[in-house]
């Protein structure tokens, strides 16, 4: 097959019958500085529609020395809330006439430094990291090239710029009330204790106990990863060391709760008496029949925050905040909590 070639700016002017230089400044919008006829700029604009033409983003980013191109670094793609803010930024970036390049690191550091110099590679305006490293030295090293946020995630003592969802005060409300139900018995099912997630997580959920007089058990808490895997393989043994449900659980994120929820469903405990909670919500909580208590991060937001933040520092224009934590609202279900609240 005959490869088509592109139609290009002089293309256009000479279908037009007009210079090269006419149909630059009417593509360009420039039609009225540089005192071009209406009929002409009508002429070049008709022209161009019906032959398709598009203006080379190669071509744009020599004139003003961008990509237009973001790059986001996450750990997985089917991460329900990374998924979710992946979403939200793409659209944000599409109606702003910039391009989301997506990559993944699947927790391991040295495919992220592999993947970050990849996107380094491709002249991307700003890079948006959620990041597993345990340092933030080569981020701030790439800071004095292009801007970089962190976000979901930040490194400790780190000066960079990030946006993240408060955990730890969020988490101890939810569980202070638990606990009250439940004082003699409420496990903690969590990721990875080495990121920043895992730990404020886990300092919520312990600081909650403490606010109900709860003297916590060390077996109670379980680490694995942030894979649906591990929370089905955690729950399974804690179910099998107890021989039943745990009275009481909080799961650290929606991939761990999906595989509690598996076990569960395999094995008909979702009619059981447990009282869940989780930190992280999804759409699909409101359809079960086990009732599930959240704090409940809004994706959407921590996506506008990350994209504004990265335009103005690519602008280098003065931003009053650059650490956000934002605040999560707290999704109460369980009969249970619903009574405390009443």
């Amino acid at each position: 097959m005959k490869k088509t070639k592109r139609i290009t700016i002089s293309g256009i002017a000479e279908l037009a019958g007009v210079s090269k230089s006419t149909a630059s400044q009417v593509l360009n919008g420039h039609s009225k500085k540089f005192r071009i006829s209406d009929t002409t700029r009508d002429r070049v604009l008709a022209v161009a529609a019906e032959q398709h033409y598009q203006p080379s983003i190669h071509a744009r980013s020599l004139n003003v020395s961008r990509s237009f191109t973001l790059g986001l670094v996450v750990p997985e793609m089917t991460n329900y809330g990374f998924a979710a803010c992946s979403n939200e930024l793409e659209t944000l970036c599409r109606e702003n006439g910039m391009q989301l390049l997506i990559a993944c690191t699947d927790e391991n550091t040295s495919q992220e430094t592999m993947v970050v110099n990849n996107l380094i590679q491709r002249q991307v305006d700003g890079l948006i990291v959620a990041s597993s490293m345990l340092s933030d030295a080569e981020y701030v090293k790439i800071s004095q090239q292009l801007p970089v946020i962190l976000f979901d995630r930040y490194l400790q003592e780190t000066q960079l710029p990030l946006v993240v969802c408060e955990a730890i005060e969020s988490s101890a409300e939810l569980v202070a009330r638990v606990a009250k139900k439940h004082p003699d018995e409420f496990y903690f099912l969590g990721g990875q204790p080495r990121i920043s997630p895992t730990r404020d997580r886990l300092a919520g959920y312990q600081l909650g106990l403490e606010r109900a007089g709860v003297s916590p058990d060390p077996e109670w808490i379980m680490y694995g990863n942030y894979h649906p895997s591990s929370g089905y393989e955690m729950f399974a043994n804690l179910c099998a060391r107890l021989g039943r449900p745990p009275k009481a659980l909080f799961v650290a994120s929606c991939g761990l709760m999906e595989g509690v929820l598996r076990y569960m469903s395999q094995h008909k405990l979702l009619e059981s008496d447990i009282h869940l909670c989780s930190f992280d919500d999804h759409y699909l909580y409101d359809s079960l029949t086990v009732k599930i208590d959240t704090v409940a991060q809004d994706c959407k937001e921590l996506a506008i925050h990350c994209f504004d933040l990265i335009i103005s520092l690519i602008n280098e224009q003065p931003t009053e905040q650059i650490q956000s934590y934002l605040a999560p609202k707290l999704h109460w279900r369980h009969p249970d909590s619903l009574e405390v609240i009443s």
